[in-house]
């Protein structure tokens, strides 16, 4: 029997592949033992516990970014979050940790170090975030989710995926999905969605250029977000929903997809082979636009930038991509060979590597 310890949290974008590594594991072998590190504040707190795993809890010490008071009280603080991780790490005899970023990160990847125990790193952004980047100076193991992202010692494993999208037989759920949502599977769908809060430039750009798309012979499915007051048309053709609960049936119905460029967005489109349009983010570090690369090199996706994503956009260059069969055929065909299903087994495999397996 083993004891791993997986930190990370704060957004989906942390937990989702920490929950999936964490499944993985409990499938494989379910004697072992699977510890989740992370904070009160974070996305963790309610999903890892509805997910049947023990939340084991760190304290939320951000790097500090100025010289203020927070910067003069880190060091004390970060050291007594260490502490708290080591003494996790004795009390559960844990063996090896593996950290996907966030701030229950760094502290575990210093606690493990103390103690002589291997640990394991996984990124899911193009860009890294500090404590990855910072935890890859001594990991016995680092994965990354894209080539190119900018980390000593790392090798391409993919996002861990969720097994009921790399499970996902699109063809066999196509008449299952058109009747959930209440459209045609003999149509083409476009799917479009922005978050569980929605994109509000996407849902604008939409706002204005929904009847070209169903003019162009094609249906759309749209999750505008929870806190979207767009009005439905309630025009056939358009289903328009606040959120995705089931985003493993949109993704069976979708033969193009607009969206944002989240690395697991752009992780789970790609695995499924779905051609897409990239709307980034506009807001943080760039990483967004970085997370799309790939897939628009490999000709499986094209990027528009959030600002000059508008109605007008729409018309003249996703309109006639929907007329275009061959394009899209081409998107799809690219889009196949984008993406890494296999990403969990890969990480579990560094894992066993740096257990000495």
């Amino acid at each position: 029997m083993t004891t791993y310890l997986l930190a990370g949290g704060g957004t989906a974008g942390h937990v989702n592949p920490l929950l999936a590594v964490a499944d993985g594991l409990r499938r494989r072998e379910p004697d072992d033992d699977v510890l989740v590190l992370g904070t009160q504040e974070g996305l963790e707190s309610r999903l890892v516990p509805e997910r049947g795993y023990e939340l084991l809890i760190v304290a939320k010490v951000p790097f500090p970014r100025r010289p203020n008071g927070a910067a003069v009280a880190f060091p004390a603080r970060f050291q007594r979050a260490v502490a708290r991780v080591r003494g996790y790490i004795r009390e559960r005899g844990v063996e090896v940790v593996v950290g996907f970023g966030g701030y229950a990160s760094a502290p575990a990847y210093v606690a493990a170090r103390r103690e002589r125990i291997p640990f394991v790193v996984h990124e899911a952004n193009a860009r890294p975030g500090l404590a990855n980047v910072l935890g890859a100076r001594r990991a016995a193991g680092v994965g990354v989710t894209f080539p190119g992202t900018p980390l000593r010692g790392s090798e391409v494993v993919g996002m861990p995926l969720r097994p009921e999208i790399v499970e996902l037989d699109r063809a066999g759920r196509r008449s299952e999905a058109a009747e959930y949502f209440g459209l045609d599977p003999a149509k083409k769908t476009l799917l479009a969605f922005g978050g569980s809060l929605g994109a509000r430039r996407i849902n604008e750009a939409l706002a204005g250029s929904w009847r070209d798309i169903l003019d162009a012979g094609w249906q759309l499915l749209h999750a505008t977000g929870e806190r979207s007051d767009l009005e439905d048309p309630g025009a056939e053709g358009y289903a328009m929903v606040r959120y995705l609960d089931r985003m493993d049936l949109a993704f069976a119905l979708a033969d193009l997809i607009v969206s944002r460029a989240g690395a697991s967005t752009v992780s789970e489109v790609a695995a499924l082979g779905i051609p897409a349009v990239y709307v980034p983010y506009a807001v943080g570090n760039g990483e967004q636009r970085l997370n799309a690369a790939s897939s628009v090199a490999a000709g499986a996706a094209i990027l528009i930038d959030d600002a000059a994503f508008t109605p007008d956009r729409v018309r003249t260059e996703i309109v006639p991509l929907l007329k275009d069969d061959d394009r899209i055929a081409r998107m799809a065909a690219a889009a196949e060979n984008a993406g890494e299903r296999h990403g969990t087994e890969n990480v579990i495999a560094q894992l066993d590597r740096a257990l000495g397996r």
